[in-house]
């Protein structure tokens, strides 16, 4: 019976854990370059993919996705410093190729402002992942 009760929470443990075949995919709101090539540019936070939130990941570490299409809520860094006000939250779909990580930064018009538009500043192919054949 103890042995049973020590399974227990194992089992529920282990079976909580997301884990990763040999392909997926990866999204961050780092900057690639330091300092950006771009003017008026911020990195951003990842809010929510696909309606879901409360990532396990550190913040600046990039969070897995399955491959394929996905809705991103963004939001960005103001420029402004001393800007005590949030920034305008955007969504985007992006297509996630397989073994890819994408930097996805901000671009503002005004440095003074907060509307912002999103773009993939970098993608790059992710060591260790291997693209497996549709089935």
């Amino acid at each position: 019976m103890r042995k049973l009760l020590w399974a227990l929470p194992a089992t529920l443990l282990l079976s909580s854990c997301q884990t990763w075949g040999p392909t997926w995919s990866e999204v961050t709101g780092q900057r690639w370059n330091i300092p950006p090539k771009e003017f008026n540019t911020a990195p951003t936070s990842i809010n929510k993919i696909d309606g879901n939130s409360g990532f396990v990941n550190p913040p600046g570490q990039a969070i897995k996705v399955e491959p394929g299409k996905h809705s991103v809520e963004l939001a960005a860094a103001p420029l402004s410093p001393g800007w005590t006000g949030g920034t305008d939250l955007v969504t985007i779909e992006i297509n996630f190729a397989p073994c890819k990580r994408y930097y996805i930064n901000g671009k503002y018009s005004n440095p003074l402002g907060t509307q912002w538009t999103p773009f993939i500043d970098y993608e790059e192919t992710i060591a260790g992942c291997t693209v497996t054949a549709a089935k």
